[in-house]
C-alpha cells in the first residue's frame, strides 16, 4: 500500500477561479460583446467617409458581425471543449485583432465588411470558452454567482459599444474605434495568458465537421433573413430564399444529428422542457433589449436632441440593475428555483418597455431613465438564471456547446428585436425624424413598435414560465415515485422480516 501511494504521488489540485481570472474573462466577454452596438452609432460617419458605402454595403457593415458571430458560436464552443477553452479563447482574441486592423486600414467597404466578418468569428470563440472556463473553474455551489457576474459583463458590453461608439462618433473618427481593437484585444491576451489557467480539453467532446457546417449554414441564413426582412420586405424573394435556405439545412442537419453516433448538437436534448424553456427565455429577453436599443439612439437624438456622445451616456441607467441586481438573482434562483426570478425578471422587461412607449419630446429625461432602470432591474433578475439553467442541461464535458447555445439564443433574439421593432417603425412612419415637424409622428410610430415588442415579450414570458413550472411539476411527480417506490421496497423488506420471525418461532 505505501509503494503504491509513492507512486501515485501527491493528487493535482484542480485549478480555481481566481480574482484576476475572472476579471480578465469579464474584460473579453465586455469587448466581444461591445462591438455589436459600437458600430450603430457610427452609421452616419461612416455613411459620409471616403469609402462611399452604398446603403446595402452600410447595412452589411454593421451586420456582418452579429451575422457571423451567431452563426459560428455553437461549432467554436465545441471546438473549445475537443482542443482547449483556454486556447480557443486566445485564438478569439488574435482573430478580433486581425478583424479590427482589417476595418481600420479598409480602404474599401469590402474589406471593412470582410473585417468585421473576421471580428465576428473572434467573437464566437471568445464567449462560449469564457462562460465554459467560468463553469469549469467554479465549484456548484458558486456556479450561479460567476454566470451572474458573466451575465452582467455581457450586459455592461452592450453599453460600453454604445459609450464608446457615441465618444468615437463625435470627437474622433470611425477608423479609431477599429484601431482600438488591435491594442485591446492584445491586452486581454496577456491577461488571459497571465492569469486564466488551461481546463482539461474533452476528447469526449464532438467537433462533427458536417453538422458544423449544416448547424453553421442554417443559422446564417436564419440571421440574414431577420436583419434584411426589415429592408427588403418580408415577402420578398431574397427573404423568403434565405428563410428556405435556412429551413432545408436546418432539416438536414437534424437529420444528420440523429443519424451521428457523434453528432454536433443532439437534438434530443431539447426533450428537456427545462432546456427549452431556458433557451426560449434567453431569446425573450435579448428581443426585448435590442428593441430597445434600436429605437433608443434615434429617440434621444431626433426627439431629444442630443448629441451621439450624450446618448451613448444616457443609455447608462441599464447599467444600474445589470450591475446591481444579477447576484440577488441568483440568490433567488438558490432559494426559489428559477420559475420565479425568471418569471419576475421578463416581467419586468415587458413593463419597461410598456413604460418607454409612453415617452414623446416632452418627456424629461429624469423620468425616462427610471424607465430604463425598470428594464435593467427585470435584466440583471432573469438572466442569471436562464444562463444557468442552459449550460447545466448539458453534461459537464459540453460545457463550451451549452455556452454556444446560451449566445446564439441571446443573439438571435437580438436580431429578431431589432427586426420586429424596426418594421413596425417603418411600417408606421415614413417621414424624416430629423424634421422637427414629424417628431410628433415618429414618437407616435415608435410607442407601437416598443408596445408590439412588449406583448410579444409577454406571451414568450408566459411560455418560459410554464415551460418551467410544468418541468418542476414532472420532477415533483418523479420525486415523488421514487419515495413511494422506496417506500414500498422497506414495506417488503420489514414484511419479510415478520415472515422470518414468526417462522423462526412455528407459525405459518
Amino acid at each position: 500500500m505505501l509503494r503504491h501511494a509513492v507512486t501515485q504521488g501527491p493528487a493535482v489540485p484542480a485549478p480555481s477561479l481566481t480574482r484576476p481570472a475572472l476579471l480578465a474573462l469579464c474584460a473579453c466577454v465586455l469587448v466581444a460583446q461591445g462591438m455589436v452596438a459600437a458600430v450603430n452609432l457610427l452609421i452616419p460617419q461612416l455613411a459620409a467617409s471616403d469609402l462611399h458605402p452604398d446603403p446595402g454595403e452600410l447595412l452589411w457593415s454593421v451586420d456582418a458581425y452579429v451575422i457571423v458571430f451567431a452563426a459560428l458560436l455553437i461549432p467554436a464552443g465545441a471546438l473549445g471543449d475537443r482542443y482547449g477553452r483556454k486556447g480557443a479563447l486566445l485564438c478569439g482574441l488574435g482573430l478580433f485583432a486581425v478583424g479590427g486592423a482589417a476595418g481600420a486600414l479598409a480602404q474599401t467597404p469590402a474589406v471593412l465588411i470582410a473585417g468585421r466578418g473576421v471580428c465576428g468569428a473572434g467573437a464566437a470563440l471568445i464567449m462560449p470558452a469564457t462562460m465554459s472556463v467560468l463553469v469549469h473553474l467554479s465549484p456548484p455551489e458558486r456556479r450561479a454567482r460567476a454566470l451572474a457576474t458573466w451575465t452582467l459583463s455581457a450586459g455592461l458590453g452592450g453599453l460600453a459599444g454604445n459609450v464608446g461608439g457615441g465618444l468615437a462618433a463625435e470627437f474622433l473618427t470611425w477608423r479609431a474605434l477599429f484601431w482600438a481593437v488591435v491594442p485591446l484585444a492584445a491586452l486581454l491576451a496577456l491577461a488571459v495568458a497571465r492569469a486564466v489557467p488551461r481546463t482539461q480539453s474533452q476528447p469526449a467532446a464532438t467537433v462533427d465537421p458536417l453538422g458544423a457546417a449544416l448547424l453553421a449554414g442554417a443559422l446564417l441564413a436564419v440571421v440574414y433573413a431577420i436583419i434584411e426582412g426589415p429592408a427588403h420586405g418580408w415577402a420578398s424573394a431574397r427573404v423568403l430564399t434565405a428563410f428556405g435556405a435556412g429551413a432545408a439545412l436546418l432539416g438536414a442537419f437534424t437529420g444528420h444529428a440523429l443519424r451521428a453516433a457523434r453528432p454536433l448538437l443532439d437534438p434530443r436534448i431539447f426533450r428537456s422542457r427545462k432546456l427549452r424553456a431556458g433557451t426560449l427565455g434567453i431569446g425573450t429577453g435579448f428581443f426585448g433589449l435590442f428593441a430597445l436599443f434600436f429605437v433608443n439612439a434615434q429617440y434621444l437624438q431626433y426627439a431629444k436632441g442630443f448629441s451621439p456622445a450624450q446618448t451613448g451616456f444616457a443609455i447608462v441607467p441599464l447599467t444600474v440593475g445589470m450591475a446591481l441586481v444579477p447576484r440577488f438573482g441568483a440568490r433567488l434562483q438558490e432559494r426559489t428555483g428559477p420559475r420565479l426570478p425568471v418569471g419576475a425578471g421578463l416581467g419586468l422587461i415587458g413593463a419597461g418597455l410598456l413604460l418607454v412607449s409612453t415617452a414623446d419630446a416632452g418627456t424629461p429625461y429624469p423620468l425616462y431613465a427610471l424607465y430604463l432602470l425598470v428594464l435593467s432591474v427585470g435584466t440583471g433578475l432573469s438572466a442569471p438564471s436562464l444562463t444557468l439553467t442552459v449550460v447545466t442541461e448539458l453534461p459537464s464535458h459540453q460545457a463550451g456547446l451549452g455556452s454556444g447555445l446560451n449566445t446564439a439564443a441571446r443573439e438571435i433574439g437580438a436580431a429578431l428585436g431589432v427586426a420586429v421593432v424596426g418594421t413596425v417603425l417603418a411600417s408606421r412612419f415614413h417621414g424624416n425624424p430629423q424634421d422637427p415637424a414629424q417628431i410628433a409622428a415618429f414618437t407616435d410610430a415608435m410607442a407601437t413598435a416598443l408596445r408590439t415588442v412588449a406583448v410579444v415579450l409577454l406571451c414568450g414570458a408566459a411560455a418560459v414560465v410554464t415551460g418551467y413550472r410544468t418541468s418542476e411539476r414532472r420532477g415533483n411527480r418523479q420525486d415523488a415515485g421514487a419515495a413511494a417506490e422506496g417506500a414500498s421496497l422497506l414495506c417488503d423488506g420489514e414484511s419479510g422480516q415478520r415472515r422470518r420471525r414468526a417462522r423462526h418461532h412455528g407459525c405459518p
